[in-house]
């Protein structure tokens, strides 16, 4: 698989709420931060999201926000309106005037995601995706998020496996979404995949995880020199590409452990170490306690 992708399986978001929210009139809401992802398409027409140091968003219809944990915020109907705190629900929401036809409406929701490699993931993707209506991307956006309300309504068999699938393609779409702020610092990964030089090494990483990869063998594959494409990976990613490829193999050992499908030889191999001690020993030195307690501590 590409990066992006083995990012969003090892995201596995799960048990997704999905609800109606509409409003009519003047209104404001404030909820406090909660780490689940969280989602909205607007339906009709438009309201303003402020997060603590930023200047208000509006959104549109058609518009599309997915934050990837969701930091407190405000939502109002119109700039300067007084916001209550409100605690979040998972059934339909209605702000403001509760009687008459609504003049605000939207599709929101959250989900969760695996906990064990949420703190790195994360930080590979950006604080926000706000992808505007005018990009054209949205109405595949607004169909999945259908399907995700249509599956949470229901309990039909298969159900948990079905919302896990959709709110995979959600992700991956949203990321690919053109509306990624292009100055958020944590927005690496993507930034990363943008730039033809580093987007070479990262795919070459992430095909063939065991490689014994070098700098020098990863910055021939950029076409650059060492130190400019030593450089450039850390600006870009936040940290070397040796760091990153241990960061990447370490997730995938966790998430190996988890599953608790592999033994410790068969993982070694897997992630590109010669033995199982020594990938106890490395494992150790990263997650501080070994990966037996890692997976008995993690059932």
């Amino acid at each position: 698989m590409d990066p992006l992708s083995d990012i969003v399986t090892l995201l596995r978001p799960n048990t997704a709420i999905s609800k109606p929210i509409a409003g009519r009139g003047r209104w404001g809401v404030r909820y406090v931060a909660h780490d689940a992802p969280g989602f909205t398409i607007i339906l009709k027409g438009e309201c303003w999201i402020t997060f603590e140091d930023q200047e208000p968003l509006r959104l549109r219809k058609g518009d599309f926000l997915l934050l990837p944990t969701t930091p407190a915020f405000t939502l109002t109907s119109h700039l300067g309106v007084d916001a209550h705190m409100r605690e979040p629900m998972d059934t339909a929401v209605r702000h403001g005037e509760q009687e008459g036809e609504t003049d605000f409406e939207s599709l929101g929701g959250s989900f969760h995601i695996e906990p064990a490699n949420a703190a790195l993931l994360l930080t590979l993707l950006p604080r926000m995706i706000h992808i505007p209506s005018s990009s054209g991307r949205t109405g595949k956006l607004s169909r999945v998020i259908d399907l995700i309300m249509e599956e949470c309504a229901g309990d039909d068999p298969g159900r948990q496996m079905l919302l896990q699938r959709l709110l995979e393609v959600l992700l991956i779409e949203a990321l690919r979404g053109q509306g990624t702020a292009a100055n958020d610092s944590r927005s690496g990964l993507l930034n990363g995949l943008r730039d033809p030089s580093l987007a070479r090494a990262l795919r070459a990483m992430h095909a063939d995880v065991r490689a014994n990869w070098t700098v020098v063998s990863l910055a021939n594959l950029a076409g650059q020199s060492r130190s400019a494409f030593a450089a450039r990976f850390r600006d870009v990613l936040g940290y070397g590409p040796i760091e990153y490829l241990s960061r990447w193999r370490m997730a995938l050992a966790r998430d190996a452990l988890i599953r608790g499908e592999k033994n410790l030889e068969s993982i070694a191999e897997e992630i590109g170490y010669e033995s199982a001690s020594a990938f106890s020993t490395a494992f150790r030195k990263r997650q501080g306690c070994p990966p037996g307690k890692f997976a008995r501590e993690a059932v």
